[in-house]
């Protein structure tokens, strides 16, 4: 009777996987969406707890604001996308390992994972995705390393700059990542970060084809030339392809 009891258990918790899965596959985006926003003081400065104080809702408005914008473009309505600015956690994510590896990116993605259900709490709600955000004083920190966001699970941890002037930036990181969450693909060179032709391109056929005016969100990067790229200002100087629409589930 009790292994009978157990193997039922075992297929209740297989079950609730499976759904999980099929949901986080399959956004339905005539619902309401709720991104949860924990920003982390990742470096300990008073500078970046100064910055992550006056952090708002309202601050972060343009990437809701492109998002609609963008899915109002290939599905004809905007999307009912919401921003919650969550709690300030005060431990890091684990960090991504610099040797890339299948079982080195499995063992984080467990990490991850484990990482994000100790740090939920019941006021936290039940959002469709949960982006930790890690800030760094620019003064310290001149290059963050690479933000990672799974789509299994709908959970990123974004590094970002803690600074006014950089928060345009911290955007296109943000939405870039979100992205990922709804089962976006990158469109760059992993090895170069140069954006991949044409699949990273705003306007593959444009003639001539340099510079590029926008980068592809998923991009990353304008191509000003065959080998060189600048990061783009602000969400303004970067569009979404029809690919990463289909991605994402906007069009078929």
């Amino acid at each position: 009777m009790w292994k009978k009891i157990r193997v039922v258990i075992l297929l209740a918790i297989l079950l609730v996987v499976v759904v999980n899965a099929w949901r986080d596959m399959n956004q339905d985006w005539t619902k309401p969406i709720v991104v949860l926003l924990h920003p982390i003081n990742a470096d300990g400065q008073a500078a970046t707890e100064k910055y992550i104080q006056q952090l708002s809702i309202d601050s972060l408005g343009d990437s809701q604001q492109y998002l609609q914008q963008q899915s109002q473009q290939f599905r004809g309505q905007p999307i009912q996308l919401y921003f919650q600015l969550g709690r300030e956690l005060k431990q890091l994510p684990p960090q991504v390992s610099e040797k890339s590896s299948a079982l080195r990116s499995m063992l984080w993605s467990l990490k991850f994972r484990f990482y994000a259900w100790k740090q939920h709490q019941s006021g936290d709600g039940a959002p469709a995705v949960t982006l930790y955000l890690n800030y760094y004083d620019p003064k310290l920190t001149k290059q963050v390393k690479h933000s990672t966001a799974l789509e299994r699970g709908r959970i990123g941890t974004v590094n970002l700059f803690a600074s006014q002037k950089q928060s345009d930036q911290n955007k296109v990181v943000l939405v870039h990542e979100l992205l990922h969450t709804f089962g976006a693909k990158d469109k760059y060179d992993l090895m170069t970060g140069q954006p991949i032709f044409p699949l990273g391109y705003a306007h593959p056929a444009q003639k001539p084809l340099y510079p590029q005016q926008y980068a592809e969100i998923m991009g990353g990067y304008v191509p000003i030339s065959a080998s060189k790229s600048k990061i783009p200002n602000s969400l303004q100087d970067t569009m979404m392809s029809d690919l990463t629409a289909q991605e994402i589930g906007w069009i078929k």
